[in-house]
């Protein structure tokens, strides 16, 4: 029998404890092997036994969040998702979690939502699984995963029909279209702070929940020669542009003669997630063709490699994470079995290729 995955679920909050608690315990692959309603209880919990991944509040009493995250981080690195609040100060704080370590973030799910119980389960139970599997030391290689998502409802022909390999793309500008998951934050961070400004248009789709992607490209925009910001819809797509596709929202390239715009729309879990990569990789593949540049980071799961060769057979050059450097090598090592990527690189030969590309 699969070893399961032990949880230690840390909150304020006795409701959201127990409801994390039932959620979490509704996957056959995770047991909660422990609550704690704040940081010291917790620490005394981990000096018993040691969790493989940890859900953690930020707005605690007796100790902060973030400060516990970096005591852990610092002395014993444990795989963390942080539950955070979607006020202004709680997604910033929550940003800074992932520069001290966190594995994922997920939004602090509303008790009384209908869905509740559908899509909050499975992007936490996902979030904790991806935690699992996280390398908390960048470039220390792992044994591939062994935990398999369940097979997933939707495929992209839920947003968008794939297009006809004969509807080939008349030249056009250039653009970089790029996906991510666990992992991915600091990834993106990394590339874009060492590409100048004179780029392509990017468009990126980071697995992210709703209201933590406009605080993430703020943070980008700030430390980077590109302008970053959370894509709305209709926003047009030119040099020295980079656009992220807002969470619980799914991101379409549309082109309107050689001009480049996304178009930004709801609609159902694609591979299990919303906004999806598979999405804007069909769309980029349907309207930019070989004008694309489609690249896909770390990250659980399969999300983007079937849009990666779909990118590849419209002409597109493509390029996949490689496993040395990437945090959870899922979505890299899916595309790459499909004989998707033309490159394989580490995430600092990146920016080096795609300058020499474009320069």
């Amino acid at each position: 029998m699969e070893k399961k995955i032990r949880v230690l679920v840390v909150d304020d909050s006795a409701v959201v404890r127990q409801s994390l608690t039932s959620i979490l315990e509704s996957d056959p692959q995770i047991e909660v092997m422990g609550t704690a309603a704040d940081p010291l209880i917790a620490v005394k919990k981990i000096m018993k036994e040691v969790p493989d991944v940890i859900t953690l509040d930020i707005e605690m009493p007796r100790m902060d969040g973030l400060t516990f995250l970096r005591k852990i981080m610092s002395q014993h690195p444990i795989p963390v998702v942080v539950i955070s609040s979607l006020t202004s100060q709680g997604t910033e704080v929550a940003m800074k979690a992932l520069e001290y370590g966190a594995s994922e973030i997920i939004g602090k799910p509303a008790m009384n939502a209908a869905q509740f119980f559908n899509e909050s389960k499975i992007m936490l139970c996902d979030a904790v699984k991806a935690a699992s599997q996280a390398k908390l030391s960048r470039l220390k290689i792992i044994s591939t995963p062994t935990v398999e998502l369940v097979k997933p409802k939707y495929s992209a022909d839920i947003i968008l029909e794939k297009a006809s390999l004969k509807s080939r793309i008349v030249d056009t500008e250039k653009i970089i279209v790029l996906g991510a998951s666990t992992g991915g934050t600091e990834a993106i961070r990394l590339l874009l702070r060492n590409l100048p400004s004179r780029m392509p248009g990017i468009a990126i789709v980071q697995h992210m929940p709703e209201g933590f992607t406009k605080s993430f490209a703020n943070s980008l925009n700030a430390n980077s020669e590109l302008e970053v910001k959370e894509a709305e819809d209709g926003d047009r797509l030119y040099q020295g542009r980079v656009l992220i596709a807002p969470g619980n929202h799914h991101m379409l390239l549309k082109r309107n003669g050689k001009e480049y715009s996304v178009e930004v729309k709801e609609g159902p879990l694609v591979n299990r997630h919303r906004p999806s990569v598979d999405v804007l990789f069909r769309s980029a593949a349907r309207y930019a063709g070989q004008n694309a540049t489609g690249i896909i980071l770390t990250g659980m799961g399969a999300d983007g490699a079937k849009g990666l060769l779909e990118l590849k057979d419209a002409g597109a050059n493509t390029i996949a994470q490689d496993q040395q450097t990437s945090v959870v090598f899922g979505m890299p090592k899916e595309a790459i079995k499909l004989g998707a990527a033309d490159e394989i690189l580490g995430i600092d030969a990146i920016a080096p290729f795609l300058i020499k590309k474009f320069h």
